[in-house]
């Protein structure tokens, strides 16, 4: 077994950014084959140490153990989908532009376009998934897959298990044939604001609070050399129940709803936490539906004591936000009882700032509009979403309502729940500020890769000298666009 160095002071954070650096350089010339087997090969290790980590994330974080063993299973699956993805070329958007004397506007040279990795990248685990977006989550994975080096920020929720993760997987890059430092874990604050700040480190991946994440925001935009910062801060997901939708099934969106805003305890990213219905629902209709459905929802100590705390006070926030009332009484409890708060749309149009507040645990609000055709203006009362959720019927008018929600979130569902992140092709997960600080990207699935890598363009460069990708003969096999057409792997056709 391999035991990795913990960087917990700046002079280890340094050493740290300097293997990764050397590293990364060692690894530059490597096939899409080498880069995939390491990711295949840090799944497979995963998979067979199921036992032990679960075993881990038991005892540190509360998570049932059938909970855990999914999410085990969607980040080893995760790695192998990137691996896939890697050895089809797809993300190097491999681009030749032959030389063309006629071009349009005047004579064009020799132009060819691929993309590179940024070199060593900084992830920061999160509280929420010990597995899916922690030491290999997402973040870790995807810069990985873009051929870069990672250094990962450690989370205090749940460190045992994530100092065993780092284990396992500088254990299989070591037998992958990978160099040494290509991936090391750091720890505490210093160390952390250290990762940030090294000249070495060309990108930083973050999930975690919106102040945490707007301090490092902030932090690597104020350096030398500015580095993109993809973070994902807060979402309250709101969830708009048209009028027919409400008439003909009111009573399983809210047992739906019960069931997804207490996924978890809450603390999901995606948590909904704002849910519109028409003014004809009234308070003891809402409070007796929803009072039955969240009777039965399972309960467990939230992740850390600090969550716990954080939940409490933005819950009493919002339930002292004027124009508020109490629908379904929470409690102070240590395992806190889930909470429906209620609030009309007049009194939101005087305090938006209802619709701004994260709680980030089992509670939620409910909004009550009069009328439909006014939901397009409470909408965009809303700051930036990860997702925002329409339930509809067929006489249900949408239209206005779909391109408002559609200029607000990242990813918008029909008659859904946002709880449930599939990896996958066309996933995104991301959305305007404060949800991400990057709206343009994703950080699941296989597109997560391109945070982490920047194009470069060659000119008139001999093909011999020429990355694979870029080389007329396309040694590589990978689909390429030339001349403006795609081009499959394999070739012209």
């Amino acid at each position: 077994m391999t035991t990795p160095t913990i960087a917990t002071t700046t002079e280890q954070v340094d050493a740290a950014a300097q293997a990764a650096h050397e590293a990364f350089l060692l690894i530059a010339g490597e096939t899409l084959a080498a880069r995939a087997d390491r990711l295949t090969a840090i799944a497979a290790a995963l998979r067979s140490n199921t036992d032990e980590l679960v075993q881990l994330g038991t005892e540190e974080t509360h998570l049932a153990e059938a909970r855990l063993q999914g999410e085990l299973l969607r980040t080893a699956f995760q790695l192998e989908l990137f691996a896939d993805e890697v050895r089809s070329g797809v993300a190097l958007e491999a681009t030749l532009d032959h030389a063309d004397p006629d071009w349009g506007m005047g004579p064009r040279p020799d132009l060819r376009r691929v993309n590179v990795p940024l070199g060593v990248v900084g992830v920061f685990g999160a509280s929420n998934f010990p597995f899916a977006f922690s030491v290999m989550g997402g973040d870790s994975a995807s810069a990985l897959a873009a051929g870069c080096a990672v250094l990962h920020k450690i989370h205090p929720g749940h460190r045992r298990l994530a100092l065993r993760t780092a284990e396992v997987v500088v254990d299989a890059l070591h037998s992958a044939g990978a160099p040494a430092g290509l991936f090391a874990v750091i720890d505490g604050r210093a160390a952390a604001e250290a990762l940030v700040d090294h000249p070495l480190v060309k990108a930083i991946g973050f999930t975690g609070s919106t102040a945490g994440g707007r301090a490092l925001f902030d932090r690597a935009a104020a350096r030398p050399t500015p580095i993109p910062f993809y973070g994902e801060l807060g979402s309250i997901n709101p969830v708009f129940v048209l009028p027919g939708a409400w008439a003909n099934r009111s009573g399983d969106i809210l047992t739906g709803y019960a069931g997804s805003f207490t996924l978890g305890m809450g603390q999901f990213c995606t948590k909904p936490g704002a849910l519109f219905v028409p003014d004809t629902a009234t308070e003891e209709e809402l409070r007796t539906s929803l009072g039955a459905a969240l009777a039965g929802s399972a309960q467990a100590p939230m992740l850390t004591p600090g969550l716990r705390e954080g939940f409490g006070a933005a819950r009493d926030a919002v339930a002292a936000t004027a124009g508020v009332t109490t629908l379904v009484a929470g409690s102070d409890d240590d395992i806190p009882a889930p909470t429906v708060l209620l609030i009309d749309a007049e009194a939101v149009a005087r305090t938006p700032e209802v619709l701004h507040q994260e709680m980030f645990g089992p509670a939620t609000v409910v909004v009550r509009y009069p009328d439909a055709q006014g939901l397009p203006q409470l909408a965009a009362l809303l700051e930036g979403q990860l997702t925002a959720t329409i339930h509809a019927d067929p006489e249900d008018a949408t239209a206005e309502l779909l391109d408002t929600l559609t200029g607000l979130a990242g990813r918008v569902l029909w008659n859904g729940w946002p709880t449930g992140v599939t990896v996958s092709h066309a996933q995104q997960h991301g959305g305007p500020y404060p949800a991400t600080t990057a709206p343009d990207t994703t950080s699941v699935g296989t597109a997560a890769m391109k945070r982490f890598q920047r194009p470069v363009a060659y000119q008139d460069v001999p093909d011999a000298a020429l990355p694979p990708a870029l080389q007329d003969a396309n040694p590589w096999n990978i689909p390429r666009r030339v001349d403006g057409r795609s081009e499959p792997s394999g070739g012209r056709r």
